[in-house]
């Protein structure tokens, strides 16, 4: 191979490489952003406790009527507003305690707020886990 084929060669692998480092940053930098704690229920008991953390429940007002876990605050995720709905309810210097019925939303909802700043503890198995463990719900 002679010096030019080598030096194209090589300016392409340094670009390429660039590229995959940008790319790995902000892939890398995105997740760095929204982190959360996944705990089981006797954890989230242990948050919640003395009002140490404010409780939100993500689920649909229909859901939340039915049965939620006393003290928390219901903001539908799938609300197209619920990150500004969220924020005004909540402050951002207390951690948030964040459950749906499973864990998936809640999940979604502890991405979008540990990026915006919040220190969040979600729920493994939602309230279906917390009725499993007989844990207190309220109407």
């Amino acid at each position: 191979m002679n010096q030019q084929n080598q030096s194209v060669k090589t300016s392409r692998i340094k670009k390429i490489t660039f590229i995959f480092m940008s790319i790995w940053s902000t892939i890398f930098g995105a997740c760095a952003q929204s982190q959360y704690t996944n705990v089981d229920v006797d954890g989230f008991e242990q948050a919640i406790k003395n009002d140490s953390a404010q409780i939100l429940d993500v689920r649909t007002h229909e859901e939340f009527a039915e049965s939620h876990i006393k003290g928390a605050i219901q903001v539908d995720v799938f609300s197209p507003n619920f990150l500004a709905d969220a924020e005004s309810k909540l402050q951002k210097e207390r951690p948030v305690a964040v459950y749906c019925r499973s864990g998936r939303r809640s999940a979604t909802a502890a991405k979008q707020l540990s990026a915006k700043g919040y220190q969040v503890i979600n729920l493994e198995g939602g309230i279906m886990a917390w009725i499993a463990k007989r844990k207190e719900t309220v109407r």
